[in-house]
């Protein structure tokens, strides 16, 4: 397959990118409703349309200017961004702590299912057999696969506010949940630093490595197969 250009990065990202994203808020909701917090569901966020959770800024813009650098200055880049925020009110879940873990995990939980449907659409492409239809498809698919596994590998660092942050809160003992649960104010600032430095792609990579080789493993794909396409639609 030749080298996409910059229109067909977007395009091949761009479902991907947002029902990656929007899914990954819906899942919240859904999961703090099913625990008893009606908050999300009140506020119309628990629905599989986009547009609902779109941030502007977060879904369309730092994704975009993340693709339009990585191509313009060559080579793969840590393709992230982020949706509005699901309102959970963790003091209306029935246990609160226990149903926190529950909660921050529906997630990750749904992004490893993306995953894993995105590259059943590689399988799908490759037995279509017709470069103009499996071509397409494959490439959306092998995004589909490395934004899902991004997000889920990003957003299980055990740092607050991320999910990661909020399931260790709910394992911890609650004194130290309580202690751990203080940095959320600082977590953000905290996660950009560990971008700059450099320190977050070190965490993230070898965890993107083990979840692309899981995720080619569950869908039956070649892991060499499925790295190989993904390369090409970071290249």
């Amino acid at each position: 397959m030749e080298e996409l250009t910059l229109i067909g990065k977007i395009a091949i990202f761009a479902l991907p990118v947002i029902f990656a994203i929007t899914l990954h808020e819906a899942a919240h909701g859904y999961v703090a409703r099913y625990f008893g917090d009606m908050t999300a569901a009140a506020a119309g966020r628990i629905t599989l349309n986009p547009l609902k959770h779109i941030d502007p800024v977060g879904t369309i813009l730092v994704p975009l200017v993340i693709l339009l650098t990585s191509k313009l200055l060559g080579g793969g880049a840590i393709l992230f961004g982020w949706a509005k925020p699901v309102p959970v009110n963790f003091g209306q879940l029935r246990r609160p702590k226990q149903d926190m873990l529950w909660v921050a995990a529906a997630g990750p939980g749904i992004n490893f299912v993306m995953a894993v449907f995105w590259a059943l659409m590689i399988q799908l492409g490759h037995a279509l057999g017709n470069d103009f239809v499996s071509a397409p498809l494959m490439l959306m698919g092998a995004a589909g696969v490395f934004i899902n596994v991004i997000l889920m590998a990003l957003n299980l660092i055990p740092l607050p506010p991320l999910d990661g942050g909020r399931i260790a809160v709910s394992l911890l003992p609650v004194r130290l949940a309580m202690q751990y649960a203080r940095l959320e104010p600082y977590g953000l600032f905290i996660l950009l630093g560990l971008l700059f430095t450099g320190v977050l792609g070190i965490i993230l990579w070898p965890l993107i490595s083990l979840f692309i080789g899981l995720i080619a493993l569950v869908s039956g794909l070649d892991p060499a197969q499925l790295v190989g396409l993904i390369r090409i639609v970071l290249s």
